[in-house]
């Protein structure tokens, strides 16, 4: 764990235990063991359980009286729960982007772009994801609202585990969504909110459709050497 001066101790343990969920290293319904991370970490367990509630509000750990902290589910319903969550906060912060942006924040939509059409290019999904919904997470002052950012923020993670299911899709779908951007940053640049809103609800919709069909994919998987090891 790399140590970060700009965060205090359980947040920087949050981080890496959230990120061992995000790329599956810890899966759903595993227990997340205390003694194990502070251990590994060589951090006090009570700065392990400080972590774990902090990262209970990122909604990737659910917290149960005798049983712990216990990795959450990823089902359809929740994704579906998450993207509509997400496309609502979404929609406002580029609604309010779009009537706020000044001129210099012209130049870093566009480089924003630049970077999405390189990442869309090379086929890496999980670097795409992350520049486009970061940027996002990164405009408080000109969404001007802290309680929607919060609510985005505490979201994010939980976004980063959906979307991490489908780094192997094709660079076809990568392409779909490079479009959509596209079509979502040109509206915020002249500034047609409505437009932007509804681009933002089709990206999502086109990502919340992968993670669903990635996470099928995952299920049947699982089913099949599940019933191959009962033989």
């Amino acid at each position: 764990m790399h140590l970060n001066d700009m965060e205090n101790l359980s947040e920087q343990i949050a981080k890496h235990i959230g990120e061992q969920i995000i790329t599956g290293e810890l899966v759903e319904g595993e227990r997340i063991q205390e003694l194990r991370i502070a251990k590994e970490l060589d951090v006090s367990r009570g700065s392990v359980r400080e972590a774990l509630l902090l990262l209970e509000r990122t909604h990737l750990i659910q917290i149960y009286p005798r049983r712990g902290a216990i990795v959450s589910e990823m089902s359809t319903q929740q994704i579906r729960g998450l993207f509509d969550s997400g496309v609502m906060v979404l929609s406002f912060i580029v609604q309010r982007i779009s009537e706020t942006w000044r001129v210099h924040e012209a130049a870093v939509l566009q480089e924003i772009f630049t970077q999405l059409e390189q990442h869309a290019q090379q086929g890496n999904a999980e670097k795409f994801y992350d520049v486009f919904f970061q940027y996002m997470a990164e405009q408080h002052d000109m969404v001007a609202n802290p309680y929607m950012v919060k609510f985005y923020r505490e979201l994010l993670p939980s976004i980063r585990r959906s979307y991490f299911l489908t780094l192997n899709t094709s660079k076809r779908e990568l392409q779909e969504a490079l479009e959509l951007s596209k079509l979502l940053i040109d509206a915020i640049l002249i500034r047609k909110s409505q437009q932007a809103t509804l681009f933002m609800e089709d990206f999502c919709r086109h990502l919340c459709n992968l993670v669903l069909e990635s996470l099928t994919r995952m299920k049947q998987i699982e089913l099949a050497w599940a019933r191959r090891s009962r033989r």
